[in-house]
């Protein structure tokens, strides 16, 4: 659902693909052609969220804020992956956040990054650009491949793809995806 807090409500447009089941409440804001998909809470009630164009934060994903002094702030070209937890942090532009990672307060992801699968980025951390960062706590372990710079871009576009196949269907009703079975 989408919650107006206070005098904030979300900012999104036709271009993005909101989960009936997500939850988006206060100062958020959508870049085009970002997706946030099943059972998502990204709560804007005690400060903003920016997520950039062309983004997506996969299911079960939780973002918020830190109360007035942490913003959470995600660039363009960012997949979130599976039951991420990013709080008052900032991600920059192509970064992969791998499934289950969190992301602490006052933390930054530099651009053209990622950050390995069950990862901690503990609090006022910074993981520098153009590495592969891991473990509890996170810390670069070698720099990126060419390869795996241009996936970063790959999984962005292929989860604009996505979305826009959700976007096609006019409704939850006639949707492949959710067809209630009948006997």
């Amino acid at each position: 659902m989408i919650y107006q807090f206070l005098d904030s409500k979300p900012f999104y447009g036709p271009s993005n693909f909101i989960a009936p089941s997500a939850d988006i409440i206060g100062d958020v804001h959508l870049g085009e052609e970002s997706s946030v998909w099943f059972n998502c809470t990204i709560r804007g009630d005690v400060n903003f969220i920016r997520i950039g164009k062309r983004s997506n934060v996969q299911d079960n994903t939780c973002i918020h804020v830190m109360n007035q002094t942490g913003p959470t702030i995600i660039g363009d070209q960012v997949t979130i992956g599976h039951q991420a937890m990013l709080h008052g942090c900032t991600v920059r532009d192509r970064v992969l956040i791998g499934m289950s990672v969190t992301v602490l307060d006052k933390a930054v992801i530099e651009s053209d990054c990622i950050i390995g699968a069950g990862s901690l980025v503990t609090p006022g951390k910074v993981m520098p650009s153009g590495w592969l960062c891991m473990g509890r706590p996170a810390k670069p372990v070698r720099k990126l491949t060419d390869e795996e710079r241009t996936s970063v871009i790959e999984y962005s576009d292929n989860y604009v793809k996505y979305s826009r196949t959700y976007l096609r269907l006019d409704t939850y009703d006639t949707n492949p995806f959710y067809k209630k079975q009948t006997e």
